[in-house]
């Protein structure tokens, strides 16, 4: 396990003092694929760079595994970061070295015998795809290809903790799927802890299954990442959702009802619920604005919808909730909140797979 307790880091600059991080608190689990997102700026950089000792913290403790990495000697925490190893946004390989060497180059340093090295790396080349390149050099890959001799080089040691920032970044969309895929699998066969340093909420979504997120050098929010993401609660966490915002005030016209479909994870969520809606009860729904996502095969994200006529149509969407998102089975939550705003009445209807908030 890896704990962060109060972590400050306060850089020294022409112009004063400056905190990167602000008392900095986390708790990541072993074999966890932990998200820590937030924009430019945030701190996710210096958080990971204190992970390994990088980064001195100014105040707090990094503990793993009930070491405090912080107290260790110099030659006490060299041996403790071949356990730590990290991944780059721009690979960091040699670039006068092939890519066998490349891979060979920690243990070279860790005093490995060349046979055994060479044949580690071999090994580590063919799980990231790439035993064909063992005499290639950098200059003659892609960058997808050079992240995965970076990833394989991480892996040469052993580590038990693999730090990832901003690993796909310099990445097109087609290149980053195959490396978080390549990430997930080595995470699955090895067992090992993944931090995923990113300002990319899709790379969170897709292989993270908690997420921490910073604002400024402090966590404004933490949790599973479904949740975060159907439930955003900090402006960090909702600009991030939604980037491009949210604004239900001005979304519909004045006689029309907002309706806000939360999905969380519902199997049922595949259905056409607008289709049905429209044929079933008659509601012709105006979709404002939406935005789901499939996390872990499952869908999460929100749809915001405008129902004419007021009362009457939203009381007909409510009353068939269960049936439109997978019927009413007798496990509704049951709790019902009503608001008035101006025109609109709002209202919010809580299942166990599904929320509605208008």
């Amino acid at each position: 396990m890896i704990e962060i307790q109060h972590l400050t880091k306060t850089f020294e600059t022409s112009d004063g003092s400056l905190d990167a991080l602000k008392d900095v608190s986390l708790k990541i689990d072993d074999g966890e694929i932990y998200g820590i997102i937030g924009m430019s700026g945030a701190g996710k950089s210096t958080l990971v760079r204190c992970i390994n000792m990088l980064e001195r913290p100014t105040q707090g403790n990094v503990i793993i595994d009930g070491i405090d990495v912080g107290k260790l000697s110099e030659s006490e925490l060299r041996n403790e970061r071949r356990q730590i190893t990290m991944i780059f946004q721009g690979f960091n390989l040699l670039m006068q070295r092939t890519c066998l060497k490349n891979v060979c180059f920690p243990m070279e340093l860790a005093g490995v015998k060349k046979s055994e090295a060479t044949a580690r790396a071999k090994e580590l080349l063919e799980i990231v795809g790439l035993g064909d390149k063992l005499k290639s050099y950098p200059v003659q890959l892609s960058g997808g290809q050079q992240q995965r001799v970076a990833i394989a080089r991480a892996l040469a040691t052993h580590p038990k903790i693999l730090l990832c920032d901003e690993a796909t970044s310099a990445l097109d969309p087609q290149t980053t799927q195959s490396i978080l895929s390549l990430i997930r699998d080595i995470h699955d066969k090895l067992g090992i802890t993944v931090i995923v340093i990113t300002h990319q909420m899709s790379v969170v979504e897709q292989i993270c299954t908690r997420v921490a997120i910073l604002d400024h050098g402090t966590v404004v929010e933490e949790g599973k990442v479904s949740d975060v993401f159907s439930a955003p609660k900090s402006d960090a966490a909702k600009s991030l959702v939604y980037p491009d915002g949210c604004d239900f005030d001005s979304a519909a016209s004045p006689d029309e009802s907002i309706l806000r479909v939360v999905f969380n994870g519902a199997a049922a969520t595949n259905k056409p619920l607008i289709a049905q809606m429209a044929i079933e009860e008659d509601i012709a729904a105006d979709i404002l604005s939406a935005s789901t996502r499939s996390i872990g095969g499952k869908a999460y994200g929100n749809m915001l919808l405008g129902i004419p006529g007021g009362k009457a149509d939203l009381a007909a969407v409510q009353t068939e909730g269960d049936h439109f998102l997978g019927g009413n089975d007798g496990r509704n939550a049951g709790r019902s909140d009503r608001r008035q705003s101006g025109s609109r009445k709002s209202n919010e209807l809580y299942k166990e797979n599904s929320r509605y908030i208008c």
